[in-house]
């Protein structure tokens, strides 16, 4: 099967980057099977993904990167490029809830989420077996006010070690200091259970059942050293009403985490996620 890449981009806005992008790649006999664009009238930035087959006999990847180099210096283009088949990466971090990370798990398990899961971290051991269910490395690294900074140390000695990609914050309900977001951003994505801004601090679905909310949700994000107010990658909501309880909040709840979180990994994996400032291009 002829594989496919992925091509990312951004640069100041102006005319002709489409034409000479897909120009190029089209003198080059590649066959483009997938293309968004947007220009942001605010920031005068042009982004764009395309996905494409290399069809000309003899011509190898890094001929393609070659060639896109001259294109990226006319236009003073931030890119990437990556064999679809090269999946990503990825370690899972966990506290007590297993929701978010069971549901990452299944997806991974049936083909559905393009990653390979490097090790799964936690404060708490009570997840053990469902990594070793999985066959997958599991860490436990406690964390006390005494311990924070060696527990960090050895959580990056994992990261290198096992050369992750992204790390994906699966309901793990601990601060990480803003030395280590600030060091792996844009690397760190956490699913945030409300959807922002609303309610912080402990148990969010009883504070929105005691101020009678009508809507809950959830958002996915990356992590900055500012808590719960990084970029923002999918968000979404579940309709609510008086009748139910807190319980039933929290069950509706977490069923729309796993479904957010997924699909904000998922276009992060499939390099559909452009930063934008303080905000995401997300391609579809």
């Amino acid at each position: 099967m002829t594989p496919e890449y992925v091509l990312t981009m951004s640069c100041p806005d102006k005319a002709g980057i489409v034409a000479a992008t897909t120009g190029c790649l089209a003198d080059l006999e590649c066959f483009i099977t997938k293309t968004a664009h947007f220009a942001d009238a605010e920031t005068a930035r042009f982004f764009g993904r395309m996905v494409f087959r290399i069809d000309q006999r003899g011509l190898s990847a890094e001929d393609v990167r070659a060639a896109f180099q001259k294109v990226a210096d006319r236009f003073d283009m931030e890119w990437t490029m990556r064999n679809l088949s090269d999946k990503k990466r990825v370690l899972l971090m966990v506290s007590k809830g297993e929701h978010c990370l069971n549901d990452l798990l299944y997806r991974y398990r049936i083909g559905a989420m393009p990653m390979e899961v490097t090790a799964i971290v936690s404060n708490h051991p009570n997840l053990k077996p469902l990594a070793d269910w999985h066959d997958i490395p599991f860490h436990h690294l406690p964390i006390t006010k005494d311990t924070k900074q060696d527990q960090e140390a050895a959580l990056m000695n994992i990261i290198e070690e096992t050369d992750t990609e992204l790390v994906v914050l699966a309901r793990y309900m601990q601060i990480l200091t803003p030395e280590f977001t600030t060091k792996l951003f844009p690397r760190v994505i956490n699913i945030h259970h409300s959807f922002l801004p609303g309610f912080k601090g402990a148990k969010p679905y009883h504070q929105a059942h005691a101020r009678g909310v009508k809507i809950i949700g959830a958002t996915a994000h990356f992590v900055t050293e500012d808590l719960d107010e990084g970029p923002i990658i999918a968000q979404a909501v579940e309709h609510v009403d008086h009748t139910q309880t807190a319980e039933e909040l929290t069950a509706v709840g977490r069923d729309v985490e796993s479904q957010v979180l997924a699909r904000g990994v998922r276009a992060v994996l499939e390099d559909r996620v452009l930063l934008n400032g303080h905000r995401t291009i997300v391609f579809n």
